[in-house]
């Protein structure tokens, strides 16, 4: 059985928590991860894992609540993206410390947008936190990066699911984790929880702002929000087509198929839940593809029988 795995993280916000659950599982089963690809959440799990900060990380995004993160967002109207990001990425820098990606102990790949030159730019070298910073600034959402000249956003708007680096890498199999897999059925019980959240999502929005900004930017806030949302899932269905374009040039071993509708791509709240259900995706992807790999094996071993 092979067992060095070169793994493919996609992008897609709070859904990159199923990442989690898909590491735990390759672990439990003893794979050995040598390389990680990632863009947007995908860089930021990558990167953790690579430094041994990932279980650090799960304790951490445990306890968080929507209150939290609304903290944690430091939202300003006034810049090219609702939300600066400092304060969440100063977190990531308290976890992950001061770390070169050449320092990592296997080839990590971050993979970020350049509006400048229109093409993807890979980060295998520099600041790691600058580089996890400049994959996931997800457009409008929160403020570009800029780097030598360069103004750099979220990885996924070219390569939601960067497989090239995996091309090269020093492994027996290819992992793929795409967080825009088709979307499963809900039970109307699911939606009615889900709207409920949300609600009580905006509603902390609406308390966080009303204390700091005035009725003014309240309204301004209020459209952009839903901007966000239209504006998010107009680059998922881009993401999406992009995703099966990269595939079909480079096919993984295993392809671990995260629904999109498993959350909302801002419900960095439910950990738990999300990271489960990305195991559980693991565990029937792996299960199916090891059963596969022993009925190849058994046909070539009867195959070698044969021709003695």
């Amino acid at each position: 059985m092979t067992k060095r795995v070169a793994l493919v993280l996609g992008s897609g916000g709070a859904r990159g928590y199923a990442h989690v659950g898909v590491i735990r599982e390759l672990e439990a089963r003893g794979y050995k991860i040598t390389a990680i690809a990632g863009s947007s959440m995908g860089s930021l799990i990558g990167g953790l894992w690579a430094t041994g900060k990932l279980n650090e990380y799960c304790q951490w995004a445990e306890t968080l609540d929507s209150f939290e993160i609304i903290r944690l967002l430091d939202i300003s109207l006034g810049r090219p993206g609702v939300i600066k990001g400092d304060r969440l990425f100063e977190r990531m820098r308290d976890i992950i410390g001061d770390c070169r990606i050449e320092d990592l102990p296997i080839p990590y790949t971050a993979v970020a947008t350049s509006l400048t030159y229109r093409k993807e730019v890979w980060f295998q070298r520099g600041d790691l936190v600058t580089a996890i910073r400049a994959s996931s600034a997800i457009p409008s959402l929160f403020s570009p990066v800029e780097i030598h000249g360069q103004v750099l956003v979220d990885g996924g708007v070219l390569n939601p699911l960067p497989m090239a680096p995996a091309g090269s890498a020093l492994a027996d199999m290819v992992v793929a984790v795409d967080l825009l897999g088709k979307p499963f059925q809900k039970s109307d019980g699911l939606d009615e929880r889900e709207k409920e959240k949300k609600s009580i999502f905006d509603g902390l929005i609406d308390k966080f702002v009303g204390v700091n900004e005035s009725k003014k930017s309240q309204d301004e806030l209020s459209a952009s929000m839903s901007l966000m949302e239209i504006s998010n899932q107009s680059m998922e269905v881009m993401q999406e087509s992009l995703s099966r374009y990269k595939m079909a040039g480079y096919q993984p071993d295993v392809l671990v198929n995260v629904p999109r509708n498993i959350c909302q791509f801002y419900e960095f709240h439910r950990f738990n839940e999300i990271a489960a259900v990305g195991r559980q995706l693991a565990i029937d992807a792996l299960n199916q593809w090891e059963s596969l790999h022993q009925e190849e094996s058994a046909i070539l071993m009867e195959a070698e029988v044969s021709s003695v």
